[in-house]
């Protein structure tokens, strides 16, 4: 089902809201930069990961092609490459690390890139490393680890390009039923693979948004788009391949 009215919601935000009170010329720990979304990793948080501040619990994948809005360009636009970003809760999609009872930061003498430069009254040190030196999946996975063939397996069966392309498709066609099909096998084919790597990898479900990115249901309502796929198998996996 195709809902034009809804067509529009994007939930997520590419990068920490700049639009912020410009009075200041020091933090006051009001915690809006906070509330407007977690920062897209770089390279130079690679350590923190590492070091284990923080989890892959933590993150999301923002996959190739997904439409997301950029504060600082004010505007719809979709990803030209991969992107992890720190997870969101709530329906705001705050960042995870905030403390709203304290007005704090989980994090903070680990904190992130982006946030160690964004100054609200001041946001040029933050503008100039936007999409640059950013961080993949595959930065932070062991080159060992089986579950980077099944991202890869994802990413040629799923691929997001072609979910925005069919989106495209319906809100500019009268028959809508091919590329409604289409839509329905591609979100049965992002089930099946996240169903074989919790059942036959043991991926636990606190890291699937970092593994695969959200689901491509979730994903499609929050564009007014429904589907209705029947469970998958884990055997799927293996017809996808053939």
């Amino acid at each position: 089902m195709y809902d034009e009215r809804k067509a529009k919601r994007i939930p997520v935000i590419l990068f920490i809201d700049m639009k912020l009170p410009k009075k200041f010329t020091q933090c006051i720990q009001c915690g809006t930069c906070c509330l407007k979304g977690g920062p897209v990793l770089h390279q130079e948080d690679k350590e923190i990961l590492c070091s284990g501040h923080i989890g892959y619990q933590h993150l999301v994948t923002i996959r190739k092609g997904e439409l997301v809005l950029n504060p600082h360009r004010g505007k719809l636009e979709t990803t030209r490459k991969e992107l992890i970003k720190v997870i969101g809760k709530g329906k705001e999609w705050s960042c995870c690390f905030y403390d709203r009872e304290n007005s704090s930061c989980k994090i903070y003498e680990h904190r992130f890139l982006e946030c160690r430069l964004l100054k609200c009254w001041d946001t040029s040190d933050l503008i100039s490393v936007i999409g640059k030196n950013t961080i993949n999946r595959f930065d932070v996975i062991n080159p060992d680890d089986p579950i980077r063939r099944v991202i890869e397996t994802h990413e040629k069966e799923c691929p997001y390009n072609e979910v925005e392309n069919l989106i495209l498709t319906l809100s500019k066609g009268s028959d809508k039923s091919a590329p409604l099909a289409k839509l329905t096998e591609l979100v049965r084919k992002d089930m099946a693979i996240r169903f074989y790597a919790f059942s036959e990898l043991g991926l636990k479900a606190e890291f699937e948004f970092f593994i695969f990115g959200r689901p491509l249901s979730k994903l499609l309502r929050d564009r007014g788009i429904t589907v209705h796929v029947k469970k998958s198998k884990s055997n799927d996996l293996n017809n996808l391949e053939k």
